[in-house]
């Protein structure tokens, strides 16, 4: 007999647990490779987590709605004899969520070892980890494998190049045997957690639905980990509304895509980072971590009337045809709740339309780990004094407020006014002859 550990797989850098929502299989089931085995939740979005065994379950380690930390096993399967090397698993999309990663216990001399909680910071791959099931390799051992991809990931050649190298490694040290089942993790409780009180009066109660409470939380661990400083401008975006309104026609029967303000804005917040690198940043301890890579989210309404921010990646290499897709593929799978989980992962800066809701402009939260965040209000129009060669004038122009939250450990009052200023320059700069 073959016992393997399915574990809760990493889903990005940030994301350090998840909430099992539904179980689709109970113990005694049979299930088969890459047959979904439960529905978790991030702070991010849902998704389906399958399994990279076949077998009978034998366990099922954590309840419905338990939080769990990545890493930890959360299900194991009787995998019979052919479980040591599993089957490659059916291709699978890019942005389809990691599955399970896999430890096999053999019922011979060897004593089972509990896999290790993943304890590091890099993402995998679906592709990597389905690699490094076959091979065998655990969690704890992938953790060392050198990786050369972006920010240190481990690539399919890293990978593939420590497998054909194995053999030739210096063994390990045995681990010792653990025998003690995991336990479901232990919240810290509050110091003085207050009771519930009663309303009085003429109230109704209603109770956060899981989705707001992790925003909540979010919320709330942004603002104890980073010092909030909010700068305001305002950008004459004339040229920008009338040249939208007279291209949004031909540009929708031209690419079969409608045109928004959001990419127009999304170019030129791209186009400035790539000015200002130390805006595209995140913070770990005492060390400033600067992203190569221009990732920007934007925040998007759920049907539930609450907000995720799907990210649109390496923004500052795409043209407005290639933004305009991305924006309204990601709008839509939003509000269909067809989002995957790789489209809310990797962002580096986000931008956020307050004018959508009819705000003039707002003070953002920042989304952590990032260190700072966009909002532009809503489009009105006003009367400016403009400068011409004959004097001055009064005229009515389109005007915007943009705003931006930053984080202050990192980001000083210098650079975060100059980032702003320069969005504000560029929108102002918009082509009005511009060629679609």
């Amino acid at each position: 007999m073959a016992i393997v550990d399915l574990v809760m797989p990493k889903m990005g850098e940030s994301i350090m647990e998840a909430t099992v929502l539904k179980w689709h299989k109970k113990v005694g089931d049979v299930i088969k490779m890459d047959e979904t085995l439960l529905d978790i939740a991030t702070d991010k979005v849902d998704s389906e987590v399958p399994s990279t065994a076949a077998g009978t379950i034998t366990e099922l380690l954590f309840k419905e709605n338990d939080v769990v930390p990545v890493g930890a096993v959360i299900a194991r399967i009787d995998a019979g004899g052919a479980a040591a090397a599993p089957a490659p698993a059916a291709p699978q999309a890019a942005a389809a969520p990691a599955p399970a990663a896999v430890t096999v216990h053999n019922a011979a001399p060897a004593a089972p070892v509990a896999a290790p909680a993943a304890s590091g910071s890099r993402f995998y791959s679906p592709l990597v980890l389905n690699i490094a099931g076959k091979e065998g390799i655990g969690m704890a051992e992938l953790e060392n494998v050198p990786g050369t991809g972006n920010e240190g990931r481990v690539t399919k050649k890293d990978i593939l190049d420590y497998v054909a190298n194995r053999g030739n490694m210096p063994a390990p040290a045995a681990a010792p045997a653990v025998v003690a089942a995991p336990a479901a993790p232990v919240a810290a409780a509050p110091a003085a957690a207050p009771s519930a009180s009663v309303p009085s009066g003429n109230v109704e109660i209603i109770e956060m639905d899981r989705m707001r409470k992790l925003i909540a939380d979010h919320m709330v661990r942004s603002k104890a980990t980073s010092p909030h400083v909010t700068s305001f401008t305002e950008a004459d975006v004339t040229n920008l509304v009338k040249w939208r309104d007279k291209v949004k026609g031909p540009f929708e029967k031209k690419y079969g895509e409608k045109i928004t303000f959001t990419p127009i804005f999304i170019e030129a917040v791209a186009s400035c980072i790539r000015k200002f690198p130390m805006i595209n940043v995140s913070v770990e301890g005492d060390r400033i971590i600067v992203k190569k890579d221009v990732n920007i989210g934007m925040a998007t309404a759920l049907p539930s009337g609450n907000l995720i921010v799907p990210v649109i990646k390496n923004a500052d290499t795409k043209n407005l045809i290639g933004l305009s897709k991305d924006v309204n593929s990601l709008a839509n799978a939003a509000r269909n709740n067809k989002l995957k989980v790789d489209d809310t992962q990797g962002g580096t800066f986000t931008l956020t339309n307050v004018g959508t809701f009819g705000s003039l402009m707002g003070t953002p939260i920042i989304n952590q780990p990032q260190v700072a965040i966009l909002a532009v209000g809503s489009i009105k129009k006003r009367p400016m004094v403009l400068e011409t060669a004959d004097g001055d004038v009064i005229a009515v122009r389109h005007m915007m407020y943009l705003s931006l939250s930053y984080d202050h450990r990192v980001v000083d009052g210098s650079l975060g006014a100059s980032f702003l200023t320069a969005v504000a320059n560029a929108l102002e700069a918009f082509d009005p002859k511009r060629d679609i």
